[in-house]
């Protein structure tokens, strides 16, 4: 048996705008230029400065009140209760390279809100998340929250006190973002493959969705094919959305990169935490690549489903297919995997994501070469293997209206009526994301494997 070749993400000639954006930069060194300006702190890059908050935060103590990426200067400000404790402290964080100024609301305080909003306001279509940059929780109510659902959260948001949260209205109706098409299939569903992994095993795996995980068990690279993975792990609703998902043949070539399209793609090196602030691209087997920024951390979503905590917040777009696709950064670090959310791609709207070093602490998964044959961060696995975003970009049949775009299966196989594909299978939500939609030609398969 030939071995199998799994490519990452999704092309398709609405990413290649994006793509500009990005692989001009992606070898570019981010350590000089200007972007200081008169400040005392100096330019880091992304990663860099959440590795540094990660170290602030354990020097500040209680005083740290959360950090976020100012992308335009290029500097992290630290957010913090009392600037006149330890002035020490806060010399060191300046030397450090940080900016810090002085805020009222303590993480204990931000967390306490957050808790009261979990049991007075769990009402589906809202979502919240710490926003470091007004130190308040954003608190966001999609279109279906109105009347007496909208005044009881409301009324939660003012009992919680002046200055500790605000209220946000999202034109469109928060999902999960699966669709019935021809990406990765399980079920009559189709979603996104996230990333490439080794499981802890030693066998070759990849991440995606836990919607989509818990829709349907075998997933198969081609509608009606025989199947090429099977689910390991799950988790949806609950702590998380992400499942583990094994290709059922051991000797599968699952490479750390991510096809952005035309040809090109991003090497995978290693997962890292978001920072609020920071730039990230996300790729779709639906509407290919798109970028934007964090807008929050540790955000949880009221899904018609239940509940799911521990999620990134951004202002990406994303619509029906592509959820379990990969959020990751110019640079290389895989961030996360779609979730759900609510607008599209022309109207705009928020996303949520399964933070990926979460999902692979939990499963016990890693990234790049970790033993399995072929899954090094390089070698050939770069996006022109026959999936190209150019051919039958994988969002051809995983429009946004085809699938339980609703997010209203919970992954049960309720027959979510959607338009085509299916997705009865609770909505697939994410399954795989398409790895590799680049659909060689139109030849009908989705483009997941390359066999050589």
């Amino acid at each position: 048996m030939p071995k199998r070749k799994a490519a990452i993400a999704v092309g398709g000639v609405a990413a290649l705008g994006a793509a500009a954006l990005l692989l001009p930069q992606a070898n570019a060194s981010q350590d000089g230029g200007s972007g200081g300006g008169a400040s005392t702190a100096r330019p880091l890059k992304a990663d860099d400065a959440s590795d540094l908050s990660a170290q602030l935060s354990k020097l500040l103590g209680d005083a740290f009140a959360g950090s976020y990426y100012d992308s335009a200067s290029r500097q992290l400000v630290v957010n913090v209760t009392d600037v006149s404790g330890d002035n020490n402290v806060i010399v060191q964080a300046k030397k450090a390279g940080a900016e810090v100024r002085q805020v009222d609301n303590s993480v204990a305080e931000l967390k306490a809100a957050a808790r009261t909003l979990r049991t007075k306001a769990t009402i589906p279509g809202t979502a919240w998340a710490v926003d470091p940059r007004t130190n308040k929780i954003l608190v966001t109510a999609d279109s279906t929250v109105t009347g007496a659902r909208w005044d009881r959260l409301e009324s939660t948001v003012d009992g919680l006190g002046s200055g500790m949260a605000t209220v946000k209205k999202s034109a469109g109706t928060f999902k999960t973002f699966v669709s019935g098409g021809d990406a990765i299939f399980g079920g009559g569903a189709r979603c996104s493959l996230g990333f490439n992994v080794t499981a802890g095993d030693g066998s070759p795996a990849f991440l995606t969705a836990g919607h989509c995980g818990v829709a349907a068990q075998q997933w198969s690279d081609a509608q009606n094919g025989a199947p090429i993975a099977t689910v390991d792990q799950a988790t949806f609703p609950g702590n998380g959305d992400f499942a583990l998902v094994k290709y059922d043949d051991p000797n599968t070539q699952a490479p750390s990169d991510v096809n952005v399209g035309g040809g090109q793609s991003v090497q995978i090196l290693q997962a890292a935490e978001a920072t609020v602030g920071q730039q990230v691209f996300r790729m779709g087997s639906t509407t290919g690549l798109h970028d934007g920024q964090v807008l929050g951390l540790d955000a949880t979503v009221n899904y018609p489903e239940g509940a799911v905590t521990g999620l990134i917040q951004t202002d990406v777009c994303a619509e029906p297919g592509d959820s379990g696709g990969s959020l990751f950064t110019q640079d290389g670090s895989a961030v996360g995997l779609t979730s759900g959310g609510s607008g599209d791609c022309t109207s705009g709207g928020e996303t949520f994501f399964q933070p990926v070093t979460t999902a692979l602490a939990a499963t016990g998964a890693t990234l790049g070469d970790a033993g399995a044959g072929g899954q090094q961060a390089g070698g050939d696995q770069q996006a022109g293997n026959g999936q190209q975003a150019g051919g039958d970009q994988a969002g051809g049949g995983q429009e946004a209206g085809a699938g339980a775009g609703d997010g209203s299966a919970d992954g049960s196989g309720a027959a979510d009526d959607q338009s085509g594909a299916d997705a009865s299978n609770g909505q697939a939500s994410g399954t795989g994301q398409a790895s590799g939609t680049g659909h060689a030609g139109r030849s009908g398969r989705s483009g997941l494997t390359d066999t050589h």
